[in-house]
């Protein structure tokens, strides 16, 4: 397996700064994901984090800095940008309708249709559902039925269908957005493995934002730390420990440098 380190780079943000009035979120970030990376992104409440993502998913404008997406120099104006420049994000609130069963939230707003007595377009629903099954199946997902109403399904469970809608359509980068929070052991765990597979299957790169830095060292690459708008630490996992992260979040985050 190629050492993601040496993979090429899929993203790469340079010098992002962005302020909202008298606020500055980010403060001159510098953020690098190679081809098949896993990058845990971790830092307190207020750090810059969701201002981060929302610049690379194109919710938000950077007021200075340059992104560069397979190399080429990007602007995103809206998250469509994103979307299909191969962009996927994975949100706490998940997106899905839990009234609808696994397989219609699965396809929801690209459902493929069929013609009834070749006039009428229906929704082809076996074709959905056979689909699904296929596909949470090649991912190790495991759920009572497709026909189970979302609502039925636990926490780990709604996490993991969420994130295998988003990656059906292949994208190359896929930002999960505090997928781990408020979900058990056993669930987290649900969601940890599905980040494993995709890590093992190496065609997607992955930033995993998460409070949680044993769960984020067990499944990431590379760890950058968010303090007060800036990266405070870029460090292979292999390179580092859990202990280290924590001594630096304690000591007040030393290794932050100082503001011009």
């Amino acid at each position: 397996m190629i050492d993601p380190s040496e993979a090429p780079l899929v993203l790469e943000a340079s010098h992002l700064s962005k302020s909202f009035g008298a606020v500055t979120a980010l403060v001159d970030v510098s953020l690098q994901l190679h081809q098949g990376e896993v990058l845990g992104l971790v830092g307190d409440n207020g750090a810059g984090k969701s201002t981060l993502i929302k610049i690379l998913c194109g919710f938000h404008k950077p007021d200075r800095g340059q992104l560069f997406f397979d190399g080429k120099e990007t602007q995103l104006n809206s998250p469509i940008e994103a979307r299909a420049l191969g962009i996927q994000t994975v949100y706490q609130d998940l997106a899905l309708i839990t009234d609808l069963s696994v397989f219609h939230n699965m396809f929801l707003g690209r459902e493929p249709r069929k013609r009834f007595l070749g006039i009428l377009p229906l929704l082809d629903n076996r074709y959905m559902r056979e689909q699904t099954i296929i596909y949470l199946k090649s991912l190790g997902i495991r759920i009572p039925s497709v026909d189970s109403a979302v609502a039925r399904l636990s926490g780990g469970q709604r996490q993991s269908i969420a994130v295998a809608r988003s990656i059906y359509s292949s994208p190359k980068i896929l930002i999960m957005d505090e997928p781990l929070a408020a979900l058990g052991v056993r669930e987290g765990r649900l969601v940890l493995n599905l980040v494993q597979e995709l890590k093992r299957r190496g065609d997607v790169s992955i930033i995993l934002i998460a409070h949680n830095y044993a769960q984020i060292f067990e499944v990431s690459d590379r760890i950058n730390f968010l303090s007060g708008g800036r990266i405070v630490y870029d460090k292979h996992t292999k390179d580092t420990t859990v202990n280290e992260l924590i001594d630096l979040v304690t000591s007040g985050y030393k290794l932050a440098p100082e503001p011009a």
